[in-house]
């Protein structure tokens, strides 16, 4: 019988479907804010309260779904939209009078800076419930650095002196740059080089529903592997939910380091699917397996076995991972495709060979390279690139006038608590019914 392919549970085409007004309708019913509110409330006490606090914190969010590049571009739109202002929650009575003027935001937004943990728990709720109600949320994750230019330039001081912060001027971004390079098909090199001046968000998604998990900001010349390693022991503290369900990490070659596969395998017992730089020298196209004299193996995990007899070279057959051993299996293909070898009696390898990991750690992983499994989990790496082009696209970090390091941080950890907010929303939506028969297969 053939096997149909189960469409997934939920698929960010549902919320862009959705016109704005629904949107903010599911991120103001689902989000867990009450503590942050309240805390916010705590802090006002009796003073005045012209400008509610909820309201307040509602038209940010509004902002964020509309796509306002600025406050004074959402403030215009509250002024206009007496839909918008009663759904937020300012007083319908006293019309455009109720939008807040610049200053309560920027002091609000303040505000939001110094809870900037409490809303990274309120994140991290978010994406733990999503585990909860979709049983393959987490199992595949992938990660990625993303540059975030800032359109200011950073100004020094006067002379012997360092320059003020004073909200305009950018003091905390810095020079970052990211290579690629590549082979064309007539075997010629290719390399590409991107500079920026800005910050680098770092982060983690679900591979299948294309949805943040895990996150952090630092300048653009911090180290992604370095901040990869964090981010691990970040997401085992505050998200054991979705770290236990883990089963493939997915990372471009720019992740390849061997501490950070032994950290994912032998430590979280999560397999690493990083692809890999060649760090050989000297033109070295393959190495001796150790013990063998006609086994050898390529810096990408490709086993192959030499003829005795001819001298001839083919690829072996991968044959699957024993993990009570910790070795890959990879069988003779003379036997597995039944191709004629003139050395086939004398060969050591009677029917298969086992690698162990601990050959070299970097190319023997425990999904094999040379597999078809790893290429097709590769592939869905590129999840993570969608993601950040949502961010641009939608969440409009390609034009922002945004300063500073603690307001990119906020303006980051807002955008992706509203991506997850509406999308854990729509799955609320259909408790009780066949999910399945709901979504269209992707």
């Amino acid at each position: 019988m053939a096997i149909i392919p189960q469409p997934r549970l939920f698929g960010w085409e549902e919320i862009e479907q959705l016109g704005d007004l629904e949107r903010l309708r599911l991120v103001l019913e689902n989000l867990p804010d009450e503590e942050l509110m309240r805390d916010l409330e705590r802090e006002r006490k009796r003073g005045r309260d012209d400008y509610p606090v909820r309201a307040v914190w509602n038209s940010i969010l509004a902002g964020i779904i509309y796509q306002h590049p600025s406050i004074e571009s959402l403030r215009r739109e509250l002024r206009r939209n007496g839909q918008l202002r009663q759904l937020c929650g300012f007083d319908p009575a006293r019309g455009e009078k109720a939008v807040p003027p610049a200053w309560v935001y920027s002091r609000f937004l303040k505000k939001l800076m110094a809870r900037q943990r409490l809303l990274e728990a309120i994140f991290n709720r978010l994406v733990e419930e999503m585990s909860e109600r979709l049983p393959d949320f987490g199992q595949i994750l992938a990660i990625d650095g993303k540059a975030i230019a800032s359109f200011a330039r950073g100004r020094k001081g006067e002379k012997g002196k360092e320059a003020k912060a004073d909200g305009r001027r950018e003091l905390d971004a810095d020079w970052g740059q990211k290579t690629y390079r590549g082979e064309r098909e007539d075997g010629s090199l290719w390399e590409k080089v991107i500079r920026w001046f800005g910050f680098k968000l770092h982060l983690v998604v679900d591979a299948t529903y294309e949805l943040p998990v895990a996150f952090s900001l630092t300048r653009a010349s911090a180290s992604e592997v370095k901040k990869a390693h964090k981010l691990l022991e970040q997401m085992a503290t505050d998200l054991p939910g979705t770290m236990q369900k883990c089963q493939y990490f997915l990372a471009d070659r720019g992740y390849d380091d061997g501490k950070l596969i032994n950290k994912l395998w032998s430590e979280q017992g999560i397999k690493p699917v990083i692809d890999i730089r060649n760090m050989w020298r000297d033109g070295e196209e393959t190495r001796l397996l150790t013990g063998w004299e006609n086994l050898v193996y390529d810096y990408q995990g490709q086993v192959y076995c030499y003829c005795p007899q001819s001298g001839k070279r083919r690829p072996m057959a991968y044959g699957g991972f024993e993990k009570d051993r910790g070795a890959l299996k990879y069988r003779c293909p003379a036997r597995h495709y039944g191709i004629n070898c003139a050395g086939i009696k004398q060969c050591r390898v009677k029917s298969a060979v086992r690698i162990r990991l601990e050959e070299e750690p970097r190319i023997f992983t425990p999904l094999a390279r040379s597999s078809y499994a790893w290429k097709s989990i590769y592939k869905k790496r590129t999840a993570v690139e969608r993601v950040n082009s949502r961010l641009d696209r939608v969440f409009g970090f390609e034009e922002h006038y945004i300063r500073g390091l603690k307001k990119m941080k906020l303006r980051c950890t807002l955008a992706l608590l509203v991506m997850v907010v509406m999308a854990l929303g729509r799955v609320k939506e259909k408790k009780g019914q066949n999910l399945r028969s709901l979504v269209k297969a992707a």
